[in-house]
């Protein structure tokens, strides 16, 4: 479908974008963009602690500094129930995992995860993946720290189809350190009982797509196949969709209009009435 096909309807005309690590909401300014012509409402809020922006993050990171998964869905659950209607709610990379967890507790009209990353029981671990997340998990004293990637570990691990040069573009307006206790809690839950990435997959909910990139280091297709396939249970639409060319930086990557207009399109006809 077309953008200029895509339009509000009665129960989906807002659209919440949760943006993923080491990103801030800036990293949608091209979907909101695209999004607000349609005519829709846009909102992307920031995590907590992330409101003052990337510059502001990078001179003194510390608001990232032990901000964990729930702090977050629950602000973003806030965020969510003060609004006049249930919106879409669409995430990028572990923006994704919390679009699952928000989905989890009963709020949208539909959700579309894009690059997400894992809930608590899919079990599967890329080497790529290991590798993206090496410089945050490979010591143990990051956990309650605010840690970036240097611009050569961003390019493996958002923008491995660009140059040196283009990579370091993005590097430059997007990238902020991150907040290393999200990745703990993510990297570990399957050894957690009481995971804060835990969800209900038998539970009925809002529809669910899922975007993967067939060219993404930090979350291969492979992984969100299995988390897909984690709801085989559940009585909810639960979809797959893959972009074969992707990179982890599908959301800016030259070809980006393609993967918002899937993720807009699927989620206005899926809504929940």
């Amino acid at each position: 479908m077309s953008a200029e096909a895509i339009r509000p309807t009665a129960t989906a005309d807002t659209i919440v974008l949760v943006h993923g690590l080491w990103m801030t909401p800036l990293s949608w300014e091209k979907w909101i963009e695209r999004y607000e012509a349609l005519g829709f409402t846009v909102i992307a809020p920031a995590w907590p602690g992330l409101e003052v922006g990337a510059e502001a993050l990078r001179k003194d990171p510390s608001p990232l500094e032990g901000l964990g998964i729930k702090e977050i869905v629950d602000h973003y659950e806030t965020v969510i129930r003060a609004l006049d209607k249930p919106p879409i709610i669409m995430g990028h990379s572990f923006g994704g995992t919390f679009t699952q967890l928000l989905l989890d507790r009963g709020l949208g009209v539909a959700g579309v995860a894009i690059d997400s990353g894992p809930v608590k029981g899919v079990l599967r671990l890329p080497l790529s993946t290991l590798k993206s997340a090496s410089p945050v998990l490979s010591n143990p004293g990051n956990a309650k720290r605010a840690v970036p990637l240097t611009p050569a570990q961003f390019h493996y691990a958002f923008t491995n189809s660009l140059t040196e040069a283009e990579s370091r573009e993005v590097y430059d307006r997007y990238h902020v350190p991150a907040a290393a206790r999200v990745l703990f809690q993510g990297a570990f839950a399957n050894f957690n009982p009481k995971a804060a990435t835990k969800v209900d997959f038998t539970r009925d909910r809002a529809p669910l797509l899922f975007i993967a990139g067939g060219n993404d280091h930090i979350v291969p297709a492979a992984l969100n196949k299995e988390n897909v396939h984690r709801y085989h249970k559940s009585p909810a639409v639960t979809e797959y969709f893959e972009f074969p060319d992707r990179t982890h930086y599908t959301v800016g990557q030259p070809g980006w209009e393609a993967v918002a207009d899937k993720a807009l399109s699927w989620a206005v006809e899926h809504a929940s009435k």
